[in-house]
């Protein structure tokens, strides 16, 4: 039977397979499971245990939910995940055997994230809780109906609002407790105006390491200075507290050493991720990547994988350190030991966007996609790199549904600078026929394509468009001059190398039509593509998405805005001459490329109102555009966004590429 089309709906049949966790013992693991549920427009994600001897699976929770954050317990004997089944994500832990799993707490803003105690009774956590209450103070009756009616909202900080959150919830703080597993009893570590940022737990149980910045304005302070907390004398001893912002902390199995991801932000946040290894006896530190010119990390842009979250670092029992790489499109595994080795530990030309290592360094089980895979597990030998399958949850997917390989490609940009990039064909492909080209640009800038599956990407290409999707300056996985390069000169040479591209790749694939070339992205990706719609008519349909159209209403209007236009345009509200000069709205009078603008009505960082002026000017200019708005929904709506409005937005896309090409 012949392999159907992908199609928009298939994003309910898609399984991602997220967070594995290695248990102690070496022998089991625990990962999350997640897909929509179309009929409740919602996801759903339940843990699932492994037999890593048997390899049998079983579902541990089956409710209608969203679980995350697994962790096993210093001994194997149970299991703690956070899960909002009661709205707000709050601790629950069940046994490693299965079971119903019990809850920890019950917290007015929920719980953050957690690390066990050793000993295995109680469990460290981050919280929010308001000034002068405990975590476990709820507002009274009285309280909450008196907020039944609108109050007014005080802002006297710039860091008010924020993408997925709107207003910051005031007089609250993230602090640090520990809860008991059998009496539930709750203490509170830390309390103040400060947010504490739990980190990790020493395997002897006596010290903590968090973050936390004790300046009282944050507006303009960008760092995460890191300290470890001795638990009996109540003492804080100083881990890092250079300009930088620093996490991921993770103690040495003899608790001697402390590895932590971070960076001293030079180039603010185009600043490469690097990962330290502090010696506590020897009171010294070296940065373990510094001969790597790539970042540590995952800096992947998608939107199949739900909640794939990974260690910033991971030590085994001899003192070898494992962390995720991004490097010429691919996220790979890397190995390293403290004498200075440093090496991949997993193949290239595909996507680790999870893993766990065994204690002993003998195995790790990576979550794994490529361009033609969705995702699932696999056991890595370290040693050998023998590689098993243990989950096949999209293997019917791939049976019944068409996918297209991505052809890797190099082009030229400017300064002739090599720009790495993605080509696929159109589905039912045929020698001698001409196709039109969409080209898709990502968000960011400091993001990368990658060789991952898109759903969206294999989407245009059964709707019968090649995709041509490339990392232009500005992107990860490529030297730090490479990521840096676009600050300052958006729509410089960022623009010169995507355009190159194109050129480069319609000249060498005469199956393109020159004539019939759409563009697309979002968010930077969206400034990318009304930028080139006001500055070339070569493109016959465009797409922009959650967009910047003018920065000097952003520097205000963003949750970001008054940061972000400095670190990346190189001007604030002084230099008003160099804000307009980058905004694509100053170029509206060019367009002559059909526009449909997308946009949600939530969006916090880069709000509707950039959109709004965009699609006015353009009318009022007897442009062709229109605008479509997605309620209850903000930046994040082709990834995790509510399904029906992902379906609606691909519609969108795909209509409107089919409408002009």
């Amino acid at each position: 039977m012949a392999k159907k089309a992908v199609e928009i709906k298939d994003l309910t049949k898609l399984v991602s397979v997220t967070e594995p966790r290695i248990s102690p013992d070496g022998k089991r693991a625990v990962f999350v499971h997640t897909q929509i549920d179309e009929e409740e427009n919602t996801y759903r994600a339940n843990l699932y245990h492994l037999d890593l001897e048997t390899g049998k699976q079983t579902q541990w929770t089956h409710g209608k939910e969203r679980v995350g954050s697994p962790r096993w317990s210093a001994d194997g004997t149970a299991v703690a995940f956070l899960s909002d089944r009661d709205e707000k994500n709050q601790l629950f832990v069940m046994s490693s055997t299965g079971g119903e799993a019990r809850s920890l707490t019950d917290f007015e803003k929920g719980v953050n994230g957690f690390e066990w105690a050793p000993c295995g009774t109680k469990i460290w956590f981050n919280a929010l809780t308001k000034e002068g209450k405990t975590f476990t103070d709820k507002e009274e009756k009285e309280e909450k109906e008196e907020k039944k009616q609108p109050e007014p909202y005080h802002v006297d900080k710039m860091k008010y609002k924020m993408d997925g959150m709107g207003l910051l919830p005031k007089e609250f703080h993230r602090h640090i407790g520990s809860v008991d597993i059998d009496s539930k009893s709750v203490e509170q570590l830390t309390e103040g105006s400060h947010h504490y940022s739990l980190e990790t737990v020493s395997h002897d149980g006596e010290k903590l390491i968090y973050g936390v910045t004790r300046e009282e304005n944050l507006d303009f302070v960008f760092r995460q200075p890191l300290y470890i907390y001795d638990i009996e004398t109540e003492q804080e001893s100083v881990l890092i507290a250079e300009e930088g912002y620093f996490g991921g902390a993770a103690f040495s199995f003899d608790d001697s050493k402390v590895a932590f991801a971070g960076s001293m932000r030079q180039y603010e946040n185009a600043t490469h991720t690097e990962i330290y290894v502090a010696d506590l006896d020897e009171q010294t530190r070296i940065c373990l990547t510094e001969g790597l010119d790539v970042p540590v990390g995952d800096y992947v842009v998608a939107d199949h994988q739900q909640g794939a979250a990974a260690p910033d670092v991971v030590w085994t029992k001899d003192d070898h350190l494992y962390f995720q790489v991004s490097t010429m499109g691919d996220v790979r595994l890397y190995f390293a030991s403290l004498d200075g080795m440093i090496f991949p530990a997993s193949p290239d030309m595909e996507h680790v966007y999870g893993y766990d290592i065994s204690q002993d360094g003998e195995f790790a089980i990576a979550a794994i996609s490529n361009p033609v895979n969705p995702g699932e597990l696999y056991r890595l030998t370290i040693a050998t790199g023998e590689r098993q399958a243990l989950t096949s949850f999209n293997q019917e997917f791939l049976e019944h549904t068409e996918l297209v390989e991505a052809q890797p490609i190099i082009a030229k940009g400017s300064k002739e600078w090599a720009v790495h990039g993605w080509l696929i064909k159109p589905y039912g492909f045929q020698e001698g026929q001409k196709y039109p080209l969409v080209v898709n640009i990502h968000g960011g800038p400091h993001a990368m394509y990658a060789n991952t599956f898109v759903h969206e990407m294999q989407l245009l290409a059964a709707r019968g468009f090649g995709v041509l999707y490339v990392n232009p300056r500005g992107s990860h996985g490529y030297s730090q001059e490479f990521v840096d390069a676009v600050r300052g000169d958006y729509g410089g040479g960022d623009y010169e190398d995507i355009m190159n591209s194109v050129t480069e790749t319609v000249e060498s694939n005469g199956w393109i039509d020159a004539n019939r070339l759409g563009v697309t992205g979002g968010s930077y990706g969206g400034f990318m593509t009304n930028w080139i719609v006001g500055h070339s008519d070569r493109f016959k349909a465009a797409v922009t998405q959650r967009s910047i159209s003018n920065w000097v209403s952003f520097f205000g209007v963003s949750d970001i805005g008054y940061y972000f236009s400095d670190w990346q345009i190189g001007a604030d509200m002084t230099d008003v001459d160099k804000l307009w000069q980058h905004s694509p709205l100053k170029y509206a009078k060019n367009v002559q490329t059909p526009l449909l603008i997308l946009h949600s009505e939530n969006d916090y960082r880069c709000p509707i109102e950039q959109s709004e002026q965009l699609y006015v000017t353009l009318k009022s200019m007897g442009k062709e555009a229109e605008f479509v708005r997605f309620p209850e929904a903000d930046h994040n709506l082709s990834r995790t966004g509510k399904p029906n409005l992902r379906f609606a937005r691909l519609e969108q896309i795909t209509d409107w590429m089919e409408k002009y090409l």
